[in-house]
């Protein structure tokens, strides 16, 4: 039976896998699971074990904490007080994913113009919503 921690650590799990542009079968390869398994943790059909989800958090380099970040209510999505909370779901967006995919295949410079390229058009942006 589905939970909603279930459905959550699945939708977790599809982010970050979709994130490193793995495909289902590329990352149950390196886990030694078949693709469909995958599929079921990200719907949330089947539980993902603690054993197990500490491979996921190995093959996909994050902590297992991160399957769980922003579940409780507590938990913030932003940074520090004057850092804007993101939507939940924004890594679900292709144009999210390929902006990130976009932006890490560069080099560090174009990377930090890239940045204080999108920081610049934001002041702009909250200037003439101002004015």
């Amino acid at each position: 039976m589905t939970n909603d921690i279930d459905l959550f650590v699945g939708k977790r799990l599809r982010h970050r896998r979709r994130l490193l542009g793995l495909t289902q079968q590329a990352l149950a390869e390196q886990i030694g699971i078949r693709f469909q398994q995958i599929q079921k943790y990200e719907c949330g059909a089947n539980r993902v074990s603690a054993s197990r989800l500490f491979e996921l958090s190995e093959a996909l380099s994050v902590p297992v904490q991160h399957f769980y970040e922003g579940l409780s209510e507590n938990d913030s999505l932003s940074d520090g007080p004057n850092e804007k909370v993101l939507a939940p779901d924004i890594l679900s967006k292709k144009e999210t994913m390929d902006l990130v995919r976009a932006y890490y295949s560069m080099g560090e410079m174009p990377r930090k113009h890239l940045l204080d390229l999108a920081k610049s058009l934001e002041t702009a942006a909250k200037l003439s919503a101002v004015l």
